[in-house]
């Protein structure tokens, strides 16, 4: 290939980061990835090491470029999990908090004070997301409680508080930013003024001297140094939070059409109006900025395929196997709500609890394996519906992410949604995301030629009657009902 005519691009995750190189077709030509591992210091407190973070994201690169030529490399993209934070000196650059993980639930008591206090109105009109521990506000004033206690040093502006992209577009050029789509899910960015609110910085007892300056999707950002093999000054030119990459990368979904990232929790997520009404059960937020500001309207789900994992562990069986065993069997009656760490969109409860509902003396693990994959397509279709009654009918599903990959997954989403599901034949899309945006911003693509980027996926169609899948929902409402407080969340049941 000619000099300088790849792009790359990282995407770091929950469960680790991937990279991969692009070409001038829009074709992924290598791939590399590094794990990373959560520790559970509590029950619900959910950390990772952000030094880990960065060493995964150094390892995952060095693997993609195993064999090429460093000097190709044009342009980089990042993408990132979101609502994560962490706390680091601005002097040395250190960590000096862990990453509390967007799965964390130890400010959970904190949202429902604040919530008992009227405040949640204020935040959602402010930020566009409900009062939640799975945002990053709360998290802050947490890690800022333990750390600064007196906010002495943030006011002094000698810590950083950011997000993952954030800490690594410090580490890679040592500049404190934050792209706005991911600024737009802190809950502390108001999302129609494009800037920090000063009522929720109150609110949250965050001095504005320790966050970052909000800049576009398409910077401007530092060039790269320390990520070896590339060499130093290679320039970022695009940042977008994981789940806004992977719609940028289906191609800008526009109405009828919304995108479901399959992942250790998932995101389903279209583009809107940014006068649209989300409801309480959605979120409003800024999918990415380039020339102007595009929204989203988004329901995001904690536990979609971490719920098969953690039933691998439970059973001794590996998540291959129960995939196996789900696609031959039914859950006979079997109901698994994974509120592990509360549920999400449509009905924000953090204090629901992970049921079984449905258990004979006859179940055995494949009824539970079944019961766990349905449990993914049911939470989906939870949110799409919502997601109908805000902004008008969803006809067509994008789905994408490692659990898309489950041919049974995405016909039983089909079945249960009586709408059409499009999966994405191409892996790894948020980083795919990334690195079309890197590239359109140095030119290398246009918007229309960006459009016509071949994107092969496969469709499937719903078999179920209406009636049949009317059934099947509100059995799971009751489930569903069964895992929750009499007091908490939203009240969505059809």
């Amino acid at each position: 290939m000619a000099r300088a005519e790849l792009i790359l691009a990282v995407d770091q995750g929950t469960s680790g980061s991937k990279a991969i190189l692009v070409g001038g077709a829009g074709e992924v030509v290598a791939r590399g990835s590094h794990p990373i591992g959560r520790t559970h210091p509590a029950p619900g407190w959910v950390e990772q090491s952000a030094d880990e973070v960065w060493t995964s994201v150094v390892a995952a690169v060095d693997t993609c470029l195993a064999g090429r030529d460093p000097y190709a490399i044009a342009a980089i993209g990042l993408s990132n999990q979101r609502e994560s934070l962490l706390l680091w000196d601005r002097a040395t650059g250190e960590a000096v908090s862990p990453v509390l993980s967007w799965q964390d639930q130890r400010t959970a008591a904190r949202c429902a004070q604040l919530t008992a206090e009227g405040y949640a109105g204020l935040v959602r009109d402010r930020s566009g997301l409900p009062l939640d521990p799975m945002f990053s506000a709360a998290k802050g004033e947490w890690l800022l409680d333990h750390a600064d206690p007196d906010r002495k040093r943030a006011r002094n502006g000698e810590l950083c508080l950011g997000t993952i992209d954030s800490w690594l577009l410090s580490r890679l050029g040592g500049e404190h930013l934050m792209e706005m789509g991911n600024a737009a899910r802190t809950q502390l960015f108001n999302i129609r003024a494009q800037g920090w609110d000063a009522d929720l910085l109150e609110l949250f007892g965050i001095p504005e001297q320790l966050l970052p300056r909000v800049v576009p999707s398409t910077g401007p950002f530092p060039a790269a140094a320390g990520l070896a093999p590339l060499p130093d000054g290679v320039p970022i030119t695009a940042v977008l939070a994981d789940s806004h990459a992977a719609l940028f990368a289906h191609g800008r979904a526009g109405t009828g059409h919304v995108k479901a990232t399959y992942g250790t929790g998932s995101s389903v997520m279209g583009l809107c109006a940014s006068d649209v009404d989300v409801g309480a059960g959605l979120c409003l937020t800024v999918a990415w900025a380039t020339d102007s500001v595009s929204y989203a309207v988004e329901g995001n789900i904690r536990s979609s395929g971490s719920t098969l994992g953690w039933l691998a562990d439970l059973v001794g069986r590996t998540p291959g196997e129960l995939t196996a065993l789900a696609a031959t069997a039914s859950s006979d009656g079997i109901h698994l709500v994974p509120a592990f760490t509360g549920l999400g969109a449509p009905w924000w409860d953090a204090d629901a609890k992970a049921t079984l509902t449905g258990m004979t003396f006859g179940s055995t693990v494949a009824h539970l394996a079944r019961a766990a994959l349905e449990s993914v397509a049911f939470q989906v279709e939870d949110v799409v519906a919502a997601v109908d009654a805000a902004a008008g009918r969803v006809d067509t599903l994008l789905a994408d992410g490692g659990a898309s990959e489950n041919a049974d997954l995405m016909q039983l989403q089909a079945d249960l949604s009586g709408r059409t599901v499009r999966r994405s034949l191409v892996p790894d899309l948020s980083a795919l995301g990334a690195a079309l945006l890197a590239g359109q911003a140095i030119g290398r693509w246009t918007t229309d030629e960006l459009t016509a980027i071949e994107r092969p996926g496969e469709d499937f169609g719903p078999r179920t009657t209406p009636d049949d899948r009317r059934s099947r929902i509100t059995a799971w409402h009751a489930a569903v009902a069964a895992s929750r407080t009499p007091t908490g969340g939203i009240d969505h049941a059809r």
